[in-house]
């Protein structure tokens, strides 16, 4: 979008804000992938798997990615002993993906990490406001 065209000045400074904190967490994020020997979209797979069991495609739509390359990252997180593919007990033919002890340990430490790096960013606020803060930002991406 062209300067003057479309957002205003207000629009603007919440673009502008949520730039900074995504370069924010997306700092800690890679810190704490790169901690682990994870790349970011590893990390990120265990954390989508910390809550649910999900299909390859799933994991694909969630990640914006081909099957293929999902199929890749599976491949060597599986190798890593950090998941598995599973029989899915609604679909003889159908696989999910889930987290292995390991997995979920390390899903885990990795989740408490990123809380612990994001810490100071939220510190400031008042138990009211990062409710609130919380609630818009679930807002961006509702459906």
């Amino acid at each position: 979008m062209a300067p003057g065209q479309g957002a205003g000045s207000a629009d603007l400074e919440v673009v502008d804000a949520l730039v900074r904190a995504s370069f924010v967490t997306m700092g800690v994020l890679t810190k704490v992938a790169a901690a682990h020997d994870l790349s970011l979209t590893q990390l990120r797979v265990l954390a989508i798997l910390r809550d649910h069991r999900a299909t390859m495609g799933e994991l694909a739509a969630y990640l914006g990615l081909d099957r293929s390359t999902i199929s890749g990252l599976v491949d060597r997180a599986e190798k890593r002993g950090l998941l598995q593919r599973v029989a899915n007990p609604d679909d003889g033919r159908g696989i999910h993906v889930v987290l292995t002890e390991v997995g979920v340990r390390l899903a885990a430490t990795g989740a408490a990490q990123v809380a612990e790096g994001l810490a100071a960013s939220v510190n400031g606020l008042s138990a009211a406001e990062a409710r609130r803060l919380a609630t818009l930002l679930d807002r961006l991406h509702a459906p």
